[in-house]
């Protein structure tokens, strides 16, 4: 099976603008960038979702992705951050990766993703939290 595209900037068989990397994390310039200094967060170890990473291995992406967006923050005189994670839908590349993008006051973000939906009522609110409750306990 041809390895990924971003395992192949991984093992080094591809160039990308790295910006860090540790033994077990890579994050390089997203080649179509929504602002200069969009960055991807890589494990090193093929995943394809969020869900399929071990408990330790997301622990380090998300203390390199909590310190990246600081980083990006601050080299860049940022306002501040956004950090995005897409499982199979949009995934562009099947492999985990964090979105972490550069942000300022009026730069035309809001609202680009999605559109945001109030619910229908009360008694609706409460189903979905009930569901996501329950859903919660069995995983545990």
């Amino acid at each position: 099976m041809t390895p990924c595209t971003f395992c192949r900037i991984a093992s080094g068989e591809l160039e990308a603008p790295v910006v860090f990397q540790t033994s077990t994390c890579l994050a390089f310039l997203d080649h179509r960038p929504l602002f200069p200094g969009h960055c991807l967060l890589i494990p090193r170890i093929h995943y394809e979702t969020l869900g399929d990473l071990p408990g330790e291995l997301a622990a380090e992406l998300f203390a390199d992705a909590r310190s990246l967006s600081l980083v990006v923050e601050e080299a860049l005189g940022a306002e501040g951050s956004f950090m995005a994670i897409n499982n199979r839908v949009s995934q562009s590349v099947p492999h985990v990766h964090v979105h972490i993008v550069p942000r300022r006051k009026g730069d035309g973000l809001k609202g680009f993703f999605w559109p945001r939906r109030k619910y229908g009522d009360a008694a609706e609110v409460e189903a979905v939290r009930a569901a996501l409750a329950e859903a919660w306990q069995r995983r545990k």
